[in-house]
């Protein structure tokens, strides 16, 4: 598995409520969240130093779609997994991205997920993982993010592994 480092921006959670609902609850801040995927149901606890932040439900006003156990830190972009202790399987093998690309301001605009695939909304990057990226056949893993960082370095962005 690549290394990951989570920086709590949310974007993991942001639509899992189309994966995850919750099929009970038990009380004691207690559940079993099933995967509408999988069918796997997988009971969860709330972490003890999250019930507060748990019991915040605004998020789905501005996030319908959100993990029904995800959360913004008030005050905060810091996003939080209210039952990361317990959390099913596929949120323990996730990992965000393979590359982090950022513009000159230190901005995220955009990752390359394991499977070689792009994230952005930024035209700029989009076109030019089109016009030059996408077309890079590389089988070696490594030898293609080194190429693609080069590509991406090369345009003006900045890349994180």
């Amino acid at each position: 598995m690549l290394p990951f480092e989570c920086f709590q921006c949310g974007e993991c959670c942001s639509y899992l409520g189309d994966v995850h609902t919750i099929r009970e609850e038990y009380g004691d801040y207690k559940f079993l969240v099933h995967n509408n995927y999988t069918g796997e149901n997988t009971p969860v606890t709330i972490d003890p130093d999250k019930h507060d932040l748990f019991d915040d439900k605004s998020i789905f006003e501005k996030l319908p779609h959100t993990c029904p156990f995800f959360r913004h830190q008030p005050g905060t972009e810091k996003a939080w997994c209210t039952v990361h202790l317990t959390r099913p399987e596929i949120c323990r093998d996730y990992g965000c991205w393979r590359l982090l690309i950022l513009d000159h301001r230190g901005n995220r605009v955009g990752r390359i997920q394991n499977a070689r695939t792009l994230i952005s909304d930024n035209t700029s990057l989009v076109n030019l993982w089109e016009s030059c990226v996408e077309e890079h056949r590389e089988p070696d893993d490594k030898k293609w993010e080194d190429a693609m960082m080069r590509i991406l370095r090369n345009a003006g962005y900045s890349v994180r592994r």
